[in-house]
């Protein structure tokens, strides 16, 4: 099984010439047009692409999924990889030889740790908004932990959304794996807060300028 993306259903900001591409991952429910309304607040100096993700979640809910949140306790990482193989793909296809980073809220950050971990020679740096990192072994995980990519990921004390073992295990693998810049917002729930997109700007801002 494979999945596409939607070519027509990207949003575009900022010249595309010789930029660093920011590639924004929404979340569970959502569209390429939530995360791609923060682009006020991101620095300057990239060109931002906001994906809309492959599939619908089931009726009633609106907006698109990267993968079923049926069983997210399970520990089979199979789905999210096949959106972050999606993921790489428009990566290759649209992205030249620009450097690309990608900003993923709850389910989208934790695609877009799993496309760090599929094609870590693609992908400069990661933010990740109260998401988690899959579990299980992927072949590049060892080429990871030896490199250690820049890895930013924030969360509320009071999410409850993601499961606590999947917390539990995003707090062991991502020191294990990244150069982490992590973050723990007092009083916030499953969702983005000004100071964290401050703090997420400063990173983006240290990232441009280590880009060149």
């Amino acid at each position: 099984m494979t999945l596409s993306l939607d070519s027509d259903a990207v949003l575009w900001s900022g010249e595309r010439d010789g930029r660093p591409l920011l590639v924004l991952l929404h979340g569970y429910g959502a569209d390429e047009r939530d995360l791609f309304a923060l682009r006020s607040l991101l620095p300057d100096g990239f060109a931002i692409a906001a994906l809309r993700a492959p599939l619908a979640p089931p009726f009633p809910t609106p907006g698109r999924s990267w993968y079923p949140i049926e069983g997210l306790d399970a520990r089979d990482a199979g789905p999210t990889t096949l959106a972050a193989e999606a993921v790489v793909a428009w990566i290759s296809e649209v992205a030249g030889d620009a450097p690309v980073g990608l900003l993923g809220f709850s389910q989208g950050g934790a695609v877009a740790l799993q496309t760090l971990r599929l094609a870590p020679e693609r992908i400069s740096f990661v933010v990740n908004l109260s998401g988690y990192a899959t579990p299980g072994e992927l072949p590049r995980d060892a080429e990871l932990a030896e490199n250690r990519p820049p890895v930013f990921w924030g969360r509320g004390t009071l999410d409850e959304v993601i499961p606590a073992a999947l917390v539990l295990h995003t707090t062991e693998w991502l020191p294990a794996h990244a150069d982490l810049v992590g973050r723990i917002y007092p009083a916030l729930g499953h969702a983005v807060s000004e100071l964290e997109l401050q703090d997420v700007r400063v990173f983006l801002e240290k990232q441009r300028e280590q880009l060149g």
